[in-house]
């Protein structure tokens, strides 16, 4: 499903993010990214969507080379590989249906079918009842949910989460990652980074740790602890 065979990125200021990291993810797992800040979590995340290009090595995901997609080919990437954000990213004056259907509206779906994926994710994170709400109406772990659904929306075939409970409480958090872990179970190949400990050592799945943009441990499904 993902290949980073010695992927490297530095950047203008001399920053080294990601040191010839190599790892393979297969399709259906669930892993998490754990390190401190600056370790190179979330460029491995940007990676994989296409934000960033790396300095060297090859990132090949679900049988396409990363090096070589096409700019106009990123947003048919980008479909297949959702992405959660730490700080949701919702646009405060559309409601919780509008922002997830906004996902949807952007690939040219009819307004039927965009109807019936929205009232179904929705249904999926627990939030058919907050449709009409706006952002500001609702609790920072229903906020997460509503980023969770409009990822969710296209269908991907990946998950990628950036810190996903970094702005919750803990009992909301612990909520967020077990919708992950459902949606994991439903067939997504999901990829968590957290600074969570706690949540890591519950879970149990498999934890890749970097450290100064190294992979400095790849521990599998139960290993972890």
């Amino acid at each position: 499903m993902i290949i980073f065979q010695k992927v490297s990125k530095s950047f203008p200021d001399g920053t080294l993010a990601l040191d010839k990291a190599s790892f393979q993810i297969n399709k259906k797992e669930f892993v998490f990214f754990i390190g401190p800040s600056g370790a190179g979590k979330t460029t491995v995340m940007r990676l994989l969507r296409k934000e960033l290009t790396p300095t060297s090595g090859s990132i090949v995901v679900m049988d396409k080379n990363l090096t070589d997609t096409e700019d106009d080919q990123v947003p048919f990437l980008r479909r297949d590989v959702g992405m959660c954000y730490q700080d949701f990213k919702l646009l405060s004056d559309r409601t919780v249906y509008e922002n997830v259907a906004l996902a949807l509206e952007i690939t040219g779906m009819e307004r039927e079918k965009i109807e019936k994926r929205v009232a179904e994710v929705l249904k999926n994170v627990g939030l058919s009842k907050k449709a009409n709400f706006f952002p500001i109406q609702i609790s920072g772990g229903e906020l997460q949910r509503v980023g969770i659904a409009r990822a969710l929306a296209p269908d991907p075939k990946i998950l990628i989460a950036d810190e996903p409970t970094g702005n919750l409480d803990p009992e909301s958090g612990w909520e967020i990652i077990k919708l992950f872990k459902e949606i994991n179970l439903a067939g997504t190949t999901v990829l968590v980074a957290t600074h969570n400990a706690e949540v890591v050592d519950k879970f149990k799945e498999r934890v890749i740790k970097l450290e100064d943009g190294k992979i400095v441990s790849d521990k599998k499904k139960g290993e972890y602890k």
